[in-house]
């Protein structure tokens, strides 16, 4: 993004943003409600279109080439956009469908493997959890296998557990060579999960660097002795016994 803006009538929503994002990164655009993450987001994926300034996905212009932009991305919004009554196998075949791929049962079968969903595959959707909706969300959205993900406010709602299955989801997204822009308003979701962070708030991007850069922009810490109690976190890891098994499959 070069210099974008956006208006909509006397309101100004997104004042000259700039920012990169690396190939096979995470990139968190984090801002509170109204900060203009949703109108950035409908922007890139070539669903509104811009006042000034330029904006380019996979090296295309989302204006003069948005046929190429939306080749080569995908949109997982803050709703499930899973179809409730049919299973989870036929939703993934549907959207393969609709693509005109080849194989589409194939297709299907090889994203359940990829997302942990084959047993609960010949289950109608509705019967699945936040987490597992979430899931099956994001598996039609990679059905083309774009190199590029947009994934505004993905686990809004979500329990503390489905937000866990979907923050590891992202990581092996990434680690798969695909490109997340994941906008959110959760602190600890950016602060767990990105490669770089962009602040933004009334419109602007405020600041843009790693957890470590963000970190220096303040004084230096002071060192003080205090007795440590648990997160709420680690006591929620800890009962659910999700810690424990995370801990497991790492040593494995």
């Amino acid at each position: 993004m070069r210099d974008l803006e956006k208006s909509f009538g006397d309101v100004h929503v997104l004042r000259g943003v700039n920012f990169d994002v690396a190939p096979g990164s995470i990139f968190a655009l984090l801002g509170s409600n109204g900060a203009g993450k949703t109108t950035l987001v409908k922007i890139l994926s070539t669903l509104l279109a811009h006042d000034r300034g330029t904006a380019d996905v996979n090296g295309f212009d989302v204006a003069s080439q948005a046929g190429e932009v939306r080749e080569s991305m995908s949109l997982t919004g803050q709703f499930a956009a899973v179809d409730q009554i049919l299973t989870g196998r036929e939703n993934l075949v549907l959207v393969a469908k609709l693509r005109h791929l080849d194989n589409p049962g194939a297709i299907a079968d090889s994203l359940l493997e990829r997302f942990s969903l084959t047993d609960a595959a010949s289950r109608a959707a509705s019967t699945y959890s936040g987490g597992m909706r979430r899931r099956l969300d994001i598996a039609m959205s990679l059905i083309s296998g774009p190199p590029v993900i947009f994934l505004d406010e993905t686990t809004t709602g979500l329990d503390p557990e489905a937000r866990l299955e979907v923050w590891r989801t992202i990581r092996d997204l990434a680690r798969g060579g695909t490109t997340v822009l994941l906008t959110t308003q959760y602190l600890d979701e950016a602060e767990q999960l990105a490669d770089r962070i962009a602040i933004l708030h009334d419109g602007r991007i405020f600041a843009n660097g790693t957890l470590s850069e963000l970190k220096a922009l303040l004084p230096p810490a002071r060192v003080e002795y205090v007795e440590k109690q648990p997160s709420l976190k680690e006591i929620f890891l800890a009962i659910t016994g999700q810690g424990r098994s995370r801990d497991t499959k790492e040593t494995s």
